[in-house]
């Protein structure tokens, strides 16, 4: 039996089991609030999903690709973004015990307005709508070349799969399998590092002599990593629904907990690209280094994409039909939940028949939204309805800026890869803050 038969038995297998083991969601509660038998979920509940649904199969991809091209360096730049999760869970408690909002629509509304609402609303379904096709094509490279058959076969049939269990449970079941596929992650993780240090020229010596900790080699990301987590985490609302579903002792604790745990994670999985620079390998790393230890570490590498990119799937799902029932309150019922569950699978699979370009050109980068950075940082200020605006509009200007690669090279003060990432990103969030306080200077 080959390793894409071996692939299919997994992603079928591990998908049915997931269906009959998720709990059915009957009122809105189950579906969009992930209540279960009248409890919110606990500490360890929470803290598990919060990490697997963010350590998506794109962002494990990367985490090797920067350990193979930086060393230890790339995947501690990467984890920096794990700064997020902290951020995060600081401005929501603040949000909950000190403005008693119930979710950031319900804050964006009071301060700002409707129209406020009505255009971060938009730059989150973009986000959601972008995670359904970035997950799935990752999936698709494992079971063949892009544009082949296989591929396509395997994206559709993976997104109908995940898609029927979320439908039947919505943020429950989203966050129930979200344990499951946590625990399956660690255990693969803990079997893949076990490989690698098992072999005779791989230790943590050859780890910490991996990179350089040079501007040039990987800290640039770094303090681009850092300085987005004061807004990355704000567009992404497959991290803050989970943000109001516990009490807010219990979140804080949990966004806490997964931004160190998280981060930890994103670094080990980077072994595996440390592991292919001591070897010489190139390309893919995660891939390379499957190939080099034979079927078996492949398929449990391919088993931890499948996993990752599923729990991000589902939990996109149940976000967007969130976003169209409850916070935008365009329907009131389970039913139109699901409906959208299913708009949002079928919207987010069409890109992927489309080439590359267009997908570049449908991305929402973190740069695009550094404008909500004031906003969230600085809820407690009073200001005028047009700050909202002017940050905003600030941030997607220095987003589109280095999206067309047009930013004065005079402003970028560091050499290397990701250099105009993070001098974008500086003078950026520095302008947006400016341009949100002015109106309440000038007042």
């Amino acid at each position: 039996m080959d390793v894409i038969n071996w692939q299919w038995a997994l992603v079928i297998c591990s998908s049915i089991i997931l269906f009959f083991l998720s709990p059915l969601a009957k009122t809105t509660d189950e579906f969009f609030k992930a209540v279960h038998k009248k409890k919110a979920p606990s500490t360890l509940v929470l803290t598990g999903s919060l990490i697997i649904s963010w350590i998506f199969a794109k962002s494990i991809t990367n985490a090797a690709n920067l350990g193979l091209a930086f060393g230890l360096v790339g995947g501690v730049a990467y984890a920096g973004y794990y700064l997020s999760f902290a951020v995060a869970g600081v401005i929501i408690y603040q949000l909950r015990t000190q403005g008693n909002f119930t979710s950031i629509h319900h804050f964006l509304n009071s301060k700002f307005g409707k129209q406020a609402v009505a255009i971060f609303s938009l730059l989150i379904a973009f986000r959601l709508f972008n995670e359904v096709w970035s997950n799935t094509m990752v999936i698709g490279n494992y079971f063949g070349d892009v544009g082949s058959a296989s591929y396509y076969w395997s994206i559709l049939i993976f997104t109908g799969l995940t898609l029927s269990y979320a439908l039947k449970g919505g943020l429950s079941s989203s966050i129930f399998t979200d344990v499951l596929q946590m625990v399956l992650f660690a255990v693969l993780l803990i079997v893949i590092l076990a490989m690698l240090f098992h072999t005779e020229d791989f230790s943590s010596k050859e780890i910490l002599n991996s990179g350089t900790w040079s501007f040039e080699l990987g800290l640039n990301l770094f303090f681009a990593a850092l300085l987005q987590s004061f807004s990355y985490p704000f567009h992404d609302p497959v991290l803050t629904d989970r943000g109001f579903i516990s009490s807010p002792k219990v979140t804080r604790k949990s966004f806490l907990w997964a931004s160190i745990l998280g981060a930890f994670c994103i670094i080990f999985f980077s072994f595996i690209g440390i592991y292919a620079q001591t070897q010489g390998l190139d390309g893919q790393a995660a891939v390379a280094v499957g190939k080099a230890f034979g079927v078996v570490l492949l398929l449990v590498i391919n088993f931890i994409m499948i996993t990752s990119a599923a729990s991000t799937l589902d939990s996109t799902f149940s976000s967007f039909s969130k976003l169209l029932t409850v916070d935008l309150n365009l329907g009131k019922s389970v039913s139109f939940g699901r409906l959208a569950m299913v708009a949002v699978a079928i919207l987010g699979t069409i890109p992927v028949f489309l080439n590359a370009e267009i997908l570049s050109a449908t991305t929402i980068s973190g740069t695009m939204v550094i404008g909500l950075t004031p906003i969230f940082i600085f809820w407690k200020q009073n200001v005028p309805k047009i700050s909202f605006y002017l940050s905003v509009g600030a941030g997607l200007v220095f987003g589109i800026l280095l999206v067309f690669d047009v930013f004065p090279e005079s402003l970028i003060f560091t050499e290397g890869k990701y250099a105009s990432l993070l001098w974008v990103n500086l003078w950026g969030i520095s302008s947006c803050i400016i341009l949100y306080f002015i109106p309440k200077w000038i007042r």
